[in-house]
């Protein structure tokens, strides 16, 4: 397709408006993002929680959790670790995992019977209930640190393909079979028809996308589906050329071939909202500076005194513009926010009232009791 004529501007309000959405029910939303993604920090929320929230009407933190076994989804990697819709999941599977780094041996492979063995005697299983029956013991991790062995076992069948996520019991995953068994497409149309989708997936999640965060994206399904890690760079040449793009100040952008940014349907509202470090307005840094000309870093793996913004500091946006963020904690069920700011705080008194509004948003979400917010500077 030929590129459109666009501004900044358009781009950065399409961004938002498209994310951001008018608030509907849980299974609808997770619909509309495609992708949400998962962290397991819990300041004050997990970043899927976080995110729904802006999403859902009436959410609550865990929600997800909660509800997942009702909702047709999947829990595992994609282009990072989330949750999909089933249709979007069965277009990884099964995965071939072919890089000697990952291959079993033959004890490995004995205990991976044995654990399909016990699910097919008593159904979904907790780890807990594996170690009784099969014992434990450690492994060397990717990070090069220990893990727990069932632990590690369990993770690399799921990720094959060979266990699902039913639900979480206290934050811990219970496995079964998965619901179908997934059928390598014989038909390399078929396999080319099942990478475009993916890729919608995360242009729908992530639109508009520069030319870098687009070619990441990609590359990135060679964790989602390594069996065709050699059909990617034919698969980035189709999105290139399937999606509508523009080019503005030497970067090219991507978005929906059905979408036009400069729509008028793409408002923004006067809200403030708190965002999740992994939301989708804010998740690709390229595109954060570009739009907003700051940088922002997620700091929770920062040695404290190096840390600028904070902990787990929640970019604060403000009708189309991030305009700092802020740090949000519950103690003693007490919700408590200290915000910062790129430049000075606001003086309008529709962002006062829009602030106040947002605080106690997340109040409700976190079940809180009292709202205290601060500046830091």
């Amino acid at each position: 397709m030929s590129g459109r004529v666009v501004t900044l501007e358009q781009l950065r309000r399409y961004a938002v408006a498209r994310s951001l959405f008018a608030p509907t029910t849980l299974k609808r939303a997770i619909g509309k993002l495609g992708f949400v993604q998962a962290d397991p920090i819990r300041a004050p929320a997990r970043a899927q929680d976080l995110m729904l929230r802006h999403r859902v009407k009436d959410y609550r933190a865990g929600e997800l959790e909660r509800r997942y076994s009702k909702l047709e989804l999947e829990e595992g990697f994609f282009v990072n670790y989330g949750f999909l819709p089933r249709k979007h999941y069965a277009n990884m599977h099964p995965r071939v995992v072919r890089e000697s780094r990952v291959e079993w041996n033959a004890s490995q492979r004995k205990r991976a019977a044995q654990v399909l063995e016990l699910i097919g005697e008593q159904g979904p299983v907790h780890p807990r209930e594996v170690v009784a029956r099969l014992g434990d013991g450690s492994v060397r991790n990717n990070w090069g640190g220990v893990s727990n062995a069932t632990t590690h076992l369990l993770q690399a069948m799921h990720y094959r393909g060979l266990l699902r996520v039913v639900r979480r019991d206290n934050g811990i995953r219970v496995y079964a079979e998965p619901l179908h068994p997934h059928a390598p497409p014989d038909d390399p149309r078929v396999r080319d028809q099942r990478l475009d989708a993916l890729v919608d997936v995360f242009v729908d999640t992530y639109a508009p996308l520069p030319a870098q965060t687009l070619m990441w994206l990609v590359r990135r399904l060679r964790y989602g589906a390594p069996q065709w890690a050699k059909q990617l760079t034919p698969t980035l040449a189709r999105a290139r050329e399937r999606l509508e793009h523009a080019r503005l100040d030497g970067v090219d952008w991507y978005w929906p071939a059905d979408e036009r940014p400069s729509s008028s349907r793409f408002t923004v509202d006067e809200r403030v909202r708190l965002l999740s470090p992994f939301d989708p307005v804010v998740w690709d840094r390229r595109r954060f500076e570009l739009f907003w000309g700051w940088t922002y870093r997620f700091e929770a793996y920062t040695p404290a005194a190096r840390r600028k913004l904070g902990y787990y500091a929640l970019p604060l946006l403000w009708r189309d513009q991030v305009i700092g963020w802020g740090n949000a904690s519950v103690k003693d069920g007490r919700f408590s926010c200290q915000l910062g700011f790129v430049n000075e705080r606001p003086r309008d008194v529709s962002f006062e009232q829009e602030l106040a509004a947002e605080l106690a948003r997340m109040e409700a979400f976190l079940g809180a009791c009292t709202i205290r917010a601060a500046m830091s500077r």
